[in-house]
């Protein structure tokens, strides 16, 4: 198999329409963006961090949260893991963005002149970079210094970034939805459910959900357009690809590492139902995962054996209506 066969159309065959989308969403991140240094007051007294702080306790939002091991320890822990675990979703999202932004800049590199993405994906390398420094200044206020996030992992996906981004950028940005939709799913969960958070954590939280819709709204319409014209190997085997992607990069980014879990004695069987055994936490694994599975019957990624991929996988399902649409457990 060529590099060519796994490759992009060029700039210049971009349509009119997908170029229009790409031109609205440049537009958004200049008209509505943030500053983590100036859009965030780190030093008011609400964002003061006190170890006694109930609103460091894990929202039910959160697996772990909801689960009556959790609930049946006594405050004081109940926050220091709250604490640590905040702090380490921060940790794994800036490990994981780092990632992107390296795939970012170098996708863009390969671009011809007057090509409409260079313009979106350098902004979104930019928020993303924003983001890194918004985590790290969380994760160091909140003063877990031996919190830890993808830890090798990450190494093994530098390994694969480069080469997805040369020959086959549709497997990339399918790597780069599998990394954004927990997260976003997660956040908006907990956002949705409304309950106290910490100031400090409410507004990370908040940033960060807005400006990764333009993220994930592009990976989602290049994956659309691009994925719908690969010739019939390419596109069978990102059918395949997809769902194992998704499955893989869901266990990396949610499901806390083995330093929380041994620091805390939290019992296996206890991590075991959280992620994923349990029907609960069944229905939030599929639940991530329906806006993609509507992203695959678009692009033409649905086949009988991506079909029998998606169900091996544990993520098979509802696809959503719309974008970002809610549980529908929960409507």
């Amino acid at each position: 198999m060529t590099a060519t066969a796994f490759s992009r159309t060029n700039g210049s065959d971009i349509d009119s329409a997908y170029a229009d989308r790409l031109v609205g969403l440049s537009i958004a991140s200049v008209e509505k963006n943030f500053d983590p240094f100036r859009d965030i007051d780190w030093d008011s007294p609400d964002f003061a961090v006190d170890p006694t702080d109930t609103r460091w306790i894990l929202p039910m939002a959160d697996p772990l949260g909801r689960h009556s091991w959790y609930k049946s320890l006594p405050v004081e822990r109940q926050i220091e893991i709250g604490m640590w675990r905040q702090a380490g979703i921060a940790k794994v999202g800036l490990n994981f963005e780092q990632l992107l932004i390296r795939g970012l800049i170098h996708y863009v590199s390969k671009l011809d002149n007057q090509d409409p993405e260079f313009r979106y994906i350098t902004h979104e390398a930019a928020e993303e970079c924003n983001h890194t420094m918004m985590f790290q200044e969380m994760i160091d206020r909140i003063g877990m210094k031996d919190v830890v996030g993808m830890g090798s992992i990450d190494m093994l996906l530098a390994k694969v970034i480069t080469p997805a981004v040369n020959f086959f950028p549709s497997f990339f940005f399918t790597m780069v939805l599998g990394g954004e939709e927990p997260i976003d799913h997660l956040q908006k969960s907990v956002l949705r459910g409304g309950e106290e958070l910490h100031p400090m954590v409410l507004r990370v939280m908040q940033i960060h959900v807005a400006e990764e819709a333009r993220h994930i709204s592009f990976a989602h319409e290049y994956l659309e357009k691009n994925a719908s014209d690969l010739a019939l190997v390419p596109k069978f085997a990102l059918s395949v690809l997809m769902p194992i992607t998704m499955r893989i990069m869901v266990s990396m980014i949610a499901t806390p590492p083995r330093e929380f879990r041994d620091k805390f004695d939290i019992p296996d069987s206890v991590m075991k139902e959280l992620y994923w055994s349990s029907p609960e936490s069944q229905r939030t694994l599929t639940d991530m995962f329906a806006d993609v599975r509507a992203l695959a019957r678009k692009s033409g990624l649905i086949n009988p054996v991506s079909k029998l991929v998606w169900r091996a996988c544990g993520i098979s399902g509802h696809e959503s209506r719309y974008r970002s649409e809610p549980s529908r457990a929960a409507s």
